[in-house]
């Protein structure tokens, strides 16, 4: 199975990308120390996070707990068009295949382009209408991150203010992590908000750098990951409407965030 590993001449960073496995990060590592969980950086496309909606059974479909559809669709059908040792481009032709518009019937193309610098990681996403009909824009990654070596007892985190509806408002705020767990979702998010974990004297910052407006944050009681999911519309947003985004026919949609290293 083809690997793509990324590392400029003189980084600290080095990723690994499996394009059989949609195109998963499944790893990366500074100064040789891994700092992703064993999930890696999947794309979850065309929805993140779940649907409360019934659709057919298929190995295409992960589900949760409950029977939900989430996460998107496992597409193995990634074509690599460029690649050095810093870079990689690739494209899905979703609708040149049937088995996934029958959940998703909206053709469109996404190309994916990640670089590795001396310290970050930056993922830019783009989704291409096809000719015909609008698609609707839902799509996010989900890191699972972690820092070797540090315990959850004094694993540090902050963010910058993230507004989450007309009648809430989440301030800034740093911590130690320790037993606390996370599943919440995050909405009206400004341009370069952030989310950063330190600890062991390393500190991880994930930027939503453009495109990303909502985010997740899961933090499990059972493993030593922390989550900062970007995500272009709220979770649920293909069967809510909820700020959904759509692109027009022939039209595209773009969204970066990045991971930088200290």
């Amino acid at each position: 199975m083809p690997v793509l590993r990324l590392r400029p001449p003189l980084g600290e960073l080095e990723a690994t990308f499996v394009p059989a496995h949609g195109l998963l990060a499944t790893s990366l590592r500074h100064r040789g120390a891994e700092l992703l969980g064993e999930r890696g950086i999947p794309l979850l496309h065309p929805w993140a996070n779940r649907l409360a909606t019934e659709l057919p059974d298929s190995p295409l479909i992960p589900r949760d707990e409950h029977g939900l559809p989430i996460h998107g669709l496992l597409a193995p059908y990634w074509d690599v068009f460029a690649a050095t040792s810093s870079m990689l481009g690739a494209e899905l032709d979703f609708g040149a295949h049937p088995e996934l518009l029958e959940f998703f019937p909206y053709p469109h193309r996404v190309v994916m382009r990640a670089g590795v610098g001396a310290r970050t990681l930056t993922v830019r996403t783009t989704l291409v209408a096809g000719d015909e009909a609008p698609v609707p824009v839902s799509f996010g990654f989900h890191p699972y991150l972690r820092l070797p070596h540090v315990l959850r007892s004094t694993l540090a985190l902050d963010d910058l203010s993230i507004p989450t509806g007309a009648s809430e408002f989440a301030p800034a705020e740093s911590f130690v992590r320790g037993a606390r767990t996370y599943d919440d979702g995050y909405a009206s998010l400004r341009r370069g908000a952030r989310f950063a974990l330190s600890g062991g004297g390393r500190r991880i910052v994930l930027r939503l750098d453009a495109g990303y407006p909502c985010a997740q944050v899961y933090a499990p009681a059972d493993d030593d990951v922390i989550c900062f999911e970007p995500m272009t519309a709220p979770t649920n947003a293909l069967v809510s409407g909820d700020r959904l985004t759509w692109v027009a026919p022939g039209s595209s949609y773009t969204a970066t965030y990045s991971i930088s290293v200290a």
